[in-house]
């Protein structure tokens, strides 16, 4: 396993399986989802506060490998990191390993941006600094 900027240990429910006894395909994107907003909360972006402001933050692609299935009962850790994709998004690293034999279960590359009032790409100023600021302590740390 490689260090991230942010991580997180979760367990499978059983009625996030299907009738194979794994976890359903898509259950994995709320995975992906709760801990890409845990980790935005954590860095100090508020989704409700940017919503309230006409700024939306959206999903504009995933990529996902899948490569073990989980199973009810089985703890797992989402590590994650962000990248900057272009100047208007930016990319979510996450990878899944089954607890505790760190068994990568999968990798995904989720994109994103911030959307203005008129539905336009633009991310805001406040986010612009969390963003540079997390970028120089990422090339600093190399």
């Amino acid at each position: 396993m490689q260090d991230y900027a942010f991580t997180m240990e979760l367990a499978v429910r059983d009625y996030e399986c299907d009738i194979q006894g794994i976890v359903n395909n898509a259950v994995y994107q709320n995975y992906l989802e709760h801990v890409r907003h845990e980790y935005l909360s954590s860095i100090g972006i508020d989704f409700a506060d940017y919503a309230a402001r006409g700024i939306n933050l959206v999903v504009v692609r995933i990529e996902i490998d899948y490569r073990l299935p989980l199973k009810p009962g089985d703890r797992f850790l989402v590590g994650l990191d962000m990248v900057r994709e272009s100047r208007t998004r930016l990319s979510f690293m996450q990878d899944i390993y089954r607890q505790p034999d760190h068994k990568p279960v999968l990798k995904a590359k989720v994109i994103g941006t911030a959307l203005n009032g008129r539905g336009r790409p633009q991310i805001p100023d406040e986010l612009q600094r969390i963003i540079d600021s997390l970028q120089h302590r990422t090339d600093s740390d190399r």
